[in-house]
């Protein structure tokens, strides 16, 4: 075994762990030792969204104890920075062991004299967003894995505006956990006076957020029995979603009865992902069957979102993350101008892995647009940076994230499926669908295609792969790809581009970060990033063409879905 690994073994048998744990140790280093060495030798560290793992024994797992380092490491930090009484709000999701977790996290801080309110049952992770906002906290926490599968938790950290953390507290919150060397320097019990209760009171507070992003109310209540769709996925989405919907005045709302109760186990599906097909197979047959104008569904704590509608042959498709997303900021612009309440300092931010298109609607509507590094926590450090001075409407990226309005600094899939449903009602007063209006995007602004692809890679020796996968494109870049030549490489880990013909390179000004871009003379874009929160290397694919008419959009996107084809081939992927 990994010597470092041994070590940290050791310590967990010998120190003040619960025999439990101990017997567990001894029986994996009896029947699978791989699996233990894979649980010890590393510490589950902080990403892109906090902790999140497999859970089970030891320091690279979701555990009691990880849980309890972390919140000792947080709480500690807090202290240094606020003078005040600190206040934290804490949420969890439907996934096994969420309840649990918040329950040590609350303990934990409470113990350190911090007040602590925490969701008397799973709510969205959005929620928490908003309720650090309305309540004053200086952090919060939820505890959730997101889309993972079933095996997996995890613990997102939150500062005092409702964001995820970013420098420089993401780092010395780090600094602090590392500090706490055994389980004896983290204080578990004894402020359970401090830990209050919350629930319906706050849903009610978010409802009347979400229903004042709503631009053209009117229409809704025109279009009231609009037939929607809607699965949660057995997560969080249940509690808010449908309460969202009817307060908007929605009345024809049908869920998807085999995946409406919360279930950790996710028995419906192999990962509760709404990117992935097979998790809204449900909805898209019930859809189907009901002859329906929508189908919205949302992952396990509700912050993403996926919907399905018609194309032009009636057929049901599943749009992807960025053809979600170019509908949701082009309806926002264009709506606010024809409603007359637009600003000119209006600003909507993207990250740098999101369709192009959504520049080209900003642009269309004189908007300014903003791209940041992955992840909703940039997103809200840049909303941070420019509020004094901007007027924020809409963010959102790829992975299917919107974040709409100026109240929360984290995705939600509620106030999203709001917006879709909203958007479905306006195109239907139209005559038109929402496929047809993404064709019509198309036809004004150029034919964008992406595509995402994820490399899992498990365990220590799949982190080594990724990392040498990584290092061969950033020392050797292609020169061409598909018979494309490569004009420039990105490499924002260390924050300068290169002009691969000229030779001549630049400063990128964005924060540092582990990804690869590579843009190619047809204006073609092609990311490599290592995924901050799973065992997955993430590349992603970016394509154009111009289509002279609706009639041409099928067979343009065939064409450009070859030259992604050619590209993944190319790159041997």
């Amino acid at each position: 075994m990994d010597p470092i690994a041994q070590e940290k073994v050791n310590q967990w048998l010998q120190g003040e762990y619960d025999q439990a744990t101990k017997d567990t140790i001894s029986q994996l280093s009896l029947d699978h030792p791989k699996e233990l060495e894979d649980s010890f030798y590393r510490n589950l560290a902080f990403g892109t969204g906090g902790l999140r793992g497999l859970m089970g024994v030891g320091t690279n797992r979701m555990n009691k104890y990880t849980v309890g380092i972390a919140t000792q490491g947080f709480a500690n930090y807090l202290k240094q920075i606020f003078n005040e009484t600190i206040r934290v709000a804490i949420a969890y999701d439907s996934r096994n062991n969420s309840r649990f977790f918040a329950e040590t996290t609350a303990q934990v801080f409470a113990a350190n004299g911090i007040h602590v309110f925490l969701f008397e049952d799973l709510r969205p992770t959005a929620e928490l967003s908003f309720t650090i906002r309305e309540l004053g906290c200086q952090g919060g926490v939820v505890c959730t894995a997101s889309h993972n599968p079933k095996e997996y938790n995890g613990y997102k950290a939150y500062w005092d505006d409702g964001a995820q953390l970013v420098a420089p507290h993401d780092k010395n919150v780090i600094k602090e956990i590392e500090k706490i060397e055994e389980i004896g320097q983290v204080k578990w019990s004894g402020g359970e006076q401090l830990i209050t209760s919350i629930g319906k009171e706050m849903d009610q507070r978010y409802i009347e957020m979400v229903k004042s992003l709503s631009v053209y109310p009117e229409i809704v209540v025109r279009f009231k029995d609009l037939n929607i769709v809607y699965t949660p996925i057995h997560g969080s989405g249940i509690r808010l979603v449908p309460l969202v919907l009817k307060a908007l005045g929605f009345n024809n709302v049908n869920l998807v009865k085999e995946q409406e109760e919360p279930n950790g186990n996710f028995p419906t599906v192999v990962y509760p992902n709404p990117e992935e097909s097979e998790a809204m197979q449900l909805g898209l047959n019930l859809a189907q069957q009901l002859d329906a104008d929508i189908l919205c569904g949302t992952d396990p704590d509700a912050d993403r979102l996926a919907i399905g509608v018609k194309d032009l042959t009636g057929n049901w498709v599943l749009l992807n993350g960025n053809q979600t997303a170019a509908l949701a900021f082009n309806y926002m612009l264009e709506a606010r101008k024809e409603k007359g309440i637009a600003k000119p300092n209006d600003m909507v931010i993207t990250t740098i892995v999101t369709t192009p298109l959504i520049d080209a609607i900003a642009k269309a509507n004189e908007v300014s647009c903003y791209r940041v590094l992955t992840g909703f926590k940039w997103i809200a450090d840049l909303i941070r940076e420019k509020e004094a001075t901007e007027n924020y409407i809409i963010g959102g990226e790829e992975s299917f994230g919107l974040m709409i309005g100026n109240k929360i600094r984290d995705k939600d899939g509620v106030s999203a499926v709001a917006l879709l449903c909203e958007m479905a009602a306006y195109e239907k007063s139209k005559g038109r669908s929402l496929y047809e209006k993404l064709i019509d995007l198309s036809v004004q602004h150029g034919l964008y295609l992406e595509e995402l692809l994820s490399i899992t890679r498990k365990g220590k020796e799949g982190q080594q792969e990724i990392a040498a996968m990584m290092n061969g494109f950033r020392n050797d870049p292609p020169a061409s790809l598909a018979g494309c030549s490569v004009v420039q490489l990105l490499d924002y880990e260390a924050q300068t581009g290169k002009d691969l013909s000229r030779g001549q390179t630049w400063t990128l000004t964005l924060p540092r970060s582990n990804v690869l871009q590579f843009i190619l003379a047809d204006g073609s874009v092609i990311s490599a990033r290592p995924s901050g929160t799973e065992p997955k290397i993430k590349f992603y694919f970016s394509v154009q063409g111009k289509i002279s008419g609706a009639g041409t959009y099928e067979e343009v996107k065939k064409q450009l879905q070859l030259r992604i084809n050619s590209f993944r081939t190319a790159m041997n992927l």
